[in-house]
């Protein structure tokens, strides 16, 4: 029984490894160029079903203006990334691969409702 425990808590512990190790780290740039200034910046896993923290927390994005954004933890480089702008204006990029592309975000860029 003892054995048979020390196997399991083996197994769990390296599949606890292998996950910690398909973990990334990427980033991506993020320029504006919609002549508004950027609020709010909400970057998500593409497969997740809500959006994460606003990454530019008390921080700002004036027009002409580069963030870096840092995503530190994911399994994958795909994300969707949503802007507002001081309008309430929203610019939605999605299935965007940070390992291959910067973002640069401008009017055409701009959200239909």
């Amino acid at each position: 029984m003892l054995a048979k425990l020390r196997v399991l808590l083996l197994a769990g512990l390296l599949i606890g490894l292998n996950a910690v190790a398909t973990a990334g780290d990427y980033y991506v740039d993020v320029t504006n160029r919609t002549g508004y200034t950027i609020l709010y910046m909400y970057v998500s896993p593409a497969k997740s079903t809500s959006w994460e923290e606003d990454v530019l927390d008390d921080d700002v994005l004036p027009s002409g203006q580069t963030f870096r954004v840092n995503l530190t933890g994911y399994t994958s480089p795909i994300f969707d990334i949503q802007l507002v702008d001081t309008d309430g204006d929203k610019y939605t990029f999605w299935n965007v691969d940070v390992s291959q592309r910067d973002i640069v975000v401008t009017l055409s860029d701009l959200d239909a409702d």
